[in-house]
This record gives structure tokens, C-alpha cells and sequence, in this order.
């Protein structure tokens, strides 16, 4: 997805449209043929024009709609841990993103090649674990800066999901479960001298 065109202007509207786009996806996927984006625009019911301000590509399209299908919404995920306290909450998001990995781990990893492989210079993929962490934020730790938040939040989505694991895994040498603990350990860690 275009991180630029995203960025710019209103931004509720665009996710809304790019919400409608993975949908439209998704319903053309299930019936097993070969897709374009012209027949993803088609289906979405927008221009030809708009569905390439947000995709270049079919490829990166229909791998983000696949995953799209396992992620819960940010906006559940935070319903989930709404009413714990805020160190278990992040490190209960930090669960669910690691545990969604362990379970799609080759379809994250071929999204992630399909996408670093793509020749869009501005690559921005759905961007759930810092949405749903700058929910959980914005809502829990009102005495903290907007920079801080902002940067625990970047922190915090580094300590999870596939990059994370690819690091552990692949450099560290981990299996799963030791990157798990690992990764919760680093948060826990950084959440201790932070929320103190």
C-alpha cells in the first residue's frame, strides 16, 4: 500500500477505502481465478485510478488480503485488552501478533518478499500493531507525551510480529518458542524502565 498517498489528507476515508479494496479482494480470491486490479477496482466499485494510488501490484495485493483474513481488527484486539493495565495489555497485543506469526509464518514471510521485491518505493503494509498500540495508548497512558507514545509504540511493534521473528530465527538462530520468550522478555524489560 502507498504510505505516502495514505498519509496525506483524510486519512479515515483512505483506510476506509483500503478496507474496501482487501474486501473486494478477499471476495474475488474465493472464487478461485486469476485476478488484475482493474477487476479488483471493478468489484470495490472505484476508478481504476484510485485502487493505483494504493497498489502498484496484484501480487502485494492478494498476498495482504490473504493475511488480512487471520488479523483481528485493531479496534478488536483492543476491546480484548481494554480492561487490563497498560503493561499487561501491550504485552498481551505482543502475544497475539507473535502467535498470528508462529501461525502464518510463510504467508508473512512470502508477503514480506512479494512486497520488498516490488518496485514501490514507498512500501506500507496494513500497520495493525501500531494502530492497535496507539489505541491502547491513547486511551491508558494520557500522562505520557504524544512523542512518547509515538515512539513506545514503534519500539513496542518491533518487539513483535514476523520481522521480529525473521531476526530471531533466521540471525539469532531461536525456534519459535525461545523467540517468543525472547521477544517478551525485550518488552517487558523496555515496559519496566518506561511505565515506571
Amino acid at each position: 500500500m502507498n504510505k505516502h498517498y495514505i498519509q496525506k489528507g483524510r486519512k479515515t476515508q483512505k483506510m476506509k477505502t483500503r478496507d474496501k479494496i482487501l474486501r473486494s479482494t478477499q471476495k474475488l480470491l474465493e472464487k478461485n481465478k486469476g485476478i488484475s486490479l482493474e477487476d479488483v477496482a471493478k468489484e470495490a466499485d472505484i476508478s481504476r485510478a484510485t485502487i493505483y494510488r494504493y497498489y502498484s501490484s496484484i501480487d502485494v495485493l492478494a498476498a495482504e488480503a490473504v493475511l488480512d483474513l487471520n488479523t483481528k481488527s485493531s479496534e478488536d484486539l483492543y476491546d480484548e485488552v481494554a480492561g487490563k493495565d497498560l503493561e499487561e495489555a501491550i504485552l498481551s497485543m505482543q502475544d497475539y501478533y507473535n502467535q498470528l506469526t508462529i501461525d502464518n509464518e510463510s504467508g508473512f514471510r512470502k508477503y514480506m518478499s512479494v512486497v520488498l521485491n516490488n518496485d514501490q518505493s514507498d512500501k506500507m503494509r496494513g500497520a495493525r500493531r501500531k494502530k492497535s498500540l496507539m489505541m491502547l495508548l491513547e486511551n491508558k497512558a494520557q500522562q505520557m507525551s504524544a512523542e512518547d507514545k509515538e515512539n513506545l509504540a514503534n519500539i513496542a511493534t518491533v518487539l513483535m510480529g514476523v520481522e521480529a521473528f525473521v531476526v530471531t530465527k533466521d540471525v539469532c538462530g531461536l525456534n519459535n518458542e525461545d523467540s517468543k520468550k525472547l521477544l517478551n522478555w525485550g518488552l517487558e524489560k523496555l515496559l519496566e524502565s518506561i511505565l515506571k
